[in-house]
Formats: C-alpha cells, structure tokens, sequence
C-alpha cells in the first residue's frame, strides 16, 4: 500500500507549513502560558475550511485521513493547542458520519464542516477512561426521548461547544451494546459545567466535568440505533487514532527544529556543541525515530482512506498513535536534555514540548491499552503485511 502525498495533498502541507510558521508559531507560547481559548486560532483554521478536511468532498473536504494527517502535524510542529483545536472538531463529525441519520447529518453537519457550530465528545467519566463500555451515565427512556443522569470528566473544549456528544447507557443493563452517544445542546436545563482542570500540557483547550441532573434529550438526538452505539464509537476512535499519532510526529519534529537551532548557536570548551559526537548520534537518532513515526502514521492513515476498518484496521492504528506518541516524548525529552538548564527555563518554548508530549501517550487510549489491542491482535492471528 503507498503512501505518498499526491500534488493535493503537497500543496495543503505547503501551505498550511506557511501558514504555521508565520501567524500559528508566534502565538504558540502565549497561548500555553495564558491556557486561554485561542479563538484567534479557531477563527484561522475556520478562514483556511480545515474543518471539513478529512470528511467527504460533499461537504467541503478532501474525503482523506491522510490529509488530515499532515496538517495535524505542521500545526503541532509548532503549536499543538493550535492542532488539538481540529481534532477536537473532527471528533464528533466523525461520530455523525459514522452512525447519524440523513436528519442528523443536514442539520449538523454542514455548520460544523464549516466551522460555524462548535461540538466536543464526552465518554470518560471518573471510574472509565479507556474502558468505555464501563460508563455509568444512564439514559432514561421517557416519553419522546431521554432523561440523562451521571456524570464525565475531561470533556475538552465543552466551554465553547453548541453541543456536546454524550455517551451513555440505556436500560439498566451492563452490556456494551447498550452504549449510545446522545448530542446534548449547551444550555439545557439540568447539564452543569465544573471548573477546567489545571492541566500540565494541552493548556489552551479547556477541559471540564459535566455533571447530568435529569437531562431531557429529545429521541431525535440519539446517534444511531439504540444499542448500537458503542461500535459507532469505537469506529470513530479507530479511524482517528492515525492522526492522534501525527500530532506527536508534530511534536516530535517541532522539537527536532528547536534542538539544531539551539545546538547550532551553542559553544563550549572552544567549538560548537554540534561538533561532539554525542551530540550528532541524539540529533541523529531523534531524527530517525521521527521519520519511523511519520511513516507508520502515513501508512495507518491511508489503510483508513482505503476503506479498511474494524479489526484488520485497529491494531495499526493503535501502531501508529501509541509508537507516535511515545516517540514525541522521547524526542521531547531528549531535546529539552540538548537545551541544558535552558531546557527547563520558561524562556524557551521546548519544555511546552515534552509537556503536550506527556499528555498524548494518556489521551485518546492510554498507550498501555493501545499495546493491549496490537498484542491481542498478534495473538488473533493477524496477517504480516
């Protein structure tokens, strides 16, 4: 299978890297240290139509995963708040093409595509992050809909959604089909917000509990069918993960740029830094592993834009965000070590790095849980490709 960027999609990186070194990399460090909304940014991503990248030419976009995957990665090259912001959109488009009816789709989909509406996704609660199915939220059947009572955590960017994807179980039974995503309106009598968490990394997306007293949820807003809606999930979550992967390609690259600028300036002991061997061989191997990174996420992401799903697609998506992520951090890690004590002063933007690093090996499946799908799927039988 190839992966290699066709003319479109080299123009969209050429672009959008322009686009990124010139009005994104200068607002980068003011957007982590102030952990503000960087609605400047949203409106930028809104200008270019990045909203609707990934999803059908239908609605503006370029029917490609792939393409997805390089903006992710220019944008968090050098700013991953910047990045997180389409991701976070992409997320619940995703959901609705996936598993909405022709209603859902007319009336969401074309204000979200073109950055209009905002939406968020909430599945984590207090007692289930990676284990979905172990939710505890309930929908109630009642009369023309649903009554929502629980609660989640980490919902990011919720402050700002004009609706919010909630999962939930129906009926009082424990089984994973009785899962189904909910859209829930912002404002609706019985949903409260709670304060944002003070996060390490990811600083400019907020992300907040949601707490669910009785919430009316018209029968219309239920994504799919009931009891169907955990596969929907898990399917959105599985095409994704590639592009989960290229924000730490991103990261990892960005934080590659840093250290040959900075290991470029620096001298000691009569010569620059770039003269020691030690130095070249990190330079080198941080090099080689991001270029591992991206190629895994490329491949992943083109399986994904060639139609294959479901198993024989989930543990190289798995692959490419757990390999990715882990990567970003090493990398991060290493140059933050290059920069010496400048690696840990706030003057210089390369701990921002290591710290969105950290936050992607947790977020999106732990990278312990995504060992655990490739593991299982090895052990299944999967074929070598």
């Amino acid at each position: 299978m190839t992966f290699a960027l066709d003319d479109e999609q080299q123009q969209i990186q050429a672009l959008v890297r322009r686009v990124a070194r010139e009005k994104v990399a200068p607002r980068a460090n003011d957007i982590d240290r102030s952990a503000q909304y960087p609605e400047d940014m949203f409106e930028l991503l809104r200008e270019l139509g990045l909203f609707a990248l990934p999803f059908p030419r239908s609605y503006g976009g370029t029917g490609s995963t792939l393409s997805a995957c390089v903006v992710v990665e220019e944008l968090a090259r050098v700013c991953y708040n910047t990045a997180y912001l389409l991701v976070v959109q992409w997320t619940p488009i995703g959901a609705i093409l996936a598993a909405g009816t022709a209603d859902q789709k007319r009336r969401y989909l074309p204000d979200l595509a073109a950055g209009r509406k905002r939406a968020s996704i909430s599945v984590t609660e207090p007692q289930s992050g990676s284990d979905v199915a172990g939710i505890e939220t309930r929908a109630r059947a009642v009369a023309g809909g649903y009554r929502i009572s629980g609660s989640k955590i980490w919902c990011t960017g919720a402050p700002y959604a004009d609706f919010i994807f909630v999962g939930a179980k129906t009926g009082d039974g424990d089984s994973r089909g009785s899962i189904n995503l909910f859209i829930v309106e912002r404002g609706v009598e019985g949903l409260e917000m709670g304060r944002k968490e003070e996060k390490m990394g990811a600083r400019g997306l907020p992300s907040c509990p949601l707490f669910f007293d009785d919430v009316f949820v018209p029968e219309e807003n239920r994504l799919g069918e009931e009891g169907k809606g955990f596969k929907a999930v898990m399917e959105t979550f599985n095409a994704a993960r590639p592009v989960h992967g290229a924000r730490g390609v991103g990261l990892a690259q960005g934080a590659l740029d840093h250290a040959l600028d900075f290991v470029r300036g620096r001298r000691a002991f009569g010569q620059s830094i770039g003269e020691f061997q030690g130095i070249r061989w990190m330079l080198a191997d941080m090099a080689m592993q991001t270029e591992a990174a991206r190629s895994l996420v490329y491949r992943a992401a083109a399986m994904v834009d060639a139609g294959i799903t479901g198993r024989e697609l989930a543990p190289f998506a798995a692959m490419a965000k757990c390999y990715a992520t882990d990567i970003a951090m090493k990398v991060t890690t290493d140059a933050v070590q290059l920069f010496g004590a400048a690696g840990i002063s706030a003057e210089f933007p390369i701990n921002r790095y290591m710290r969105d690093a950290k936050v992607l090996q947790i977020i999106e499946g732990t990278n312990q849980i995504q060992r655990n799908i490739i593991g299982k799927s090895l052990l299944d039988g999967m074929a070598r490709r």
